[in-house]
């Protein structure tokens, strides 16, 4: 074998040694730029590899833990909450209605459960009474709801009925 042979043979099994105690290995994906294709990367997928400029970079692999094709997955609206829905007062409690009627509107794109307070007010600006019902509206739906007043008493004595615009998530 020619030195020449020799030398090219040193130099490449010198290379694979120097890569693998470095922990690069090909075809993994790791570390490629944009549209290369990937290439070889380190064998651990959290190491800042971007300390000189100041930034920081961490690549995860969703191909190691997983089984072929799974490559992780994204929330389901199982797990969403929604954001507060909207109310708005229909008709206040009277003699012949001792409850408040209001409309809860959920313009979430999740199904969601909300807490609806209403506050039975006097002619002096007073809380008689209260009344909180928790109401089941479906995703982008309006869900009408009746809230009774609880002191039987107060009823004749209802001249206003006070809620929040919003009603949080139960």
């Amino acid at each position: 074998m020619t030195s020449r042979g020799k030398t090219l043979r040193l130099a490449a099994v010198s290379t694979l040694v120097v890569l693998a105690l470095t922990g690069f290995s090909t075809g993994r994906g790791h570390g490629g730029g944009s549209g290369d294709g990937g290439g070889g990367g380190c064998s651990s997928s959290s190491q800042n590899h971007d300390s000189s400029s100041g930034g920081s970079h961490r690549d995860y692999d969703d191909d190691d833990d997983y089984g072929s094709g799974s490559g992780g997955s994204g929330g389901t609206e199982a797990s969403m909450s929604p954001d507060a829905a909207t109310v708005t007062l229909v008709d206040c409690a009277s003699e012949e209605t001792p409850y408040a009627t209001v409309e809860v509107a959920n313009t979430d794109t999740v199904d969601g459960t909300f807490s609806v307070t209403v506050a039975f007010r006097g002619a002096a600006g007073e809380e008689l009474d209260s009344g909180t019902e928790e109401v089941f509206v479906p995703a982008g739906g309006t869900t009408p709801v009746r809230i009774p007043v609880n002191d039987a008493e107060s009823v004749p004595l209802i001249e206003e009925c006070a809620l929040d615009s919003y009603a949080p998530a139960a």
